[in-house]
């Protein structure tokens, strides 16, 4: 689903410059729900403006305004008008866990290995 921001005046995100984006709505989602605030690859590709803590998480129990936090990464000041498409929401189930804390993890072929040790 796309969002839209809901502006008074335009709002000029200059280079390596992060701005919350107001939307207008609230929501309300089932518990074991949450809403992942997603960047729009268009507006990424095309000015180099992304959602800076993506995905973001809107939890079930939120019932405020949902903002967009976006950064422009690109070389020029952008500007977002009222309407314009700035993110994407997908919803999805969240999974609750109970840690369990212990000294050892059972071993798999991977091991620790991580940032990259599976190759490209």
């Amino acid at each position: 689903m796309d969002i839209r921001a809901f502006l008074a005046d335009p709002v000029v995100i200059n280079p390596l410059e992060r701005t919350r984006i107001p939307t207008g709505f609230a929501l309300e989602m089932p518990e074991g729900c949450e809403a992942q605030v997603r960047p729009r690859s268009g507006l990424a590709y095309k000015q180099g403006v992304t959602v800076l803590n993506a995905p973001g998480t809107i939890d079930s129990d939120y019932r405020g305004e949902v903002g967009v936090i976006l950064v422009n990464f690109g070389q020029e000041p952008v500007v977002i008008n009222n309407g314009d498409r700035i993110a994407q929401l997908v919803f999805a189930p969240v999974m609750r866990v109970a840690l369990e804390e212990t000294s050892s993890l059972p071993a798999t072929e991977r091991g620790a290995g991580g940032f990259g040790s599976t190759g490209r």
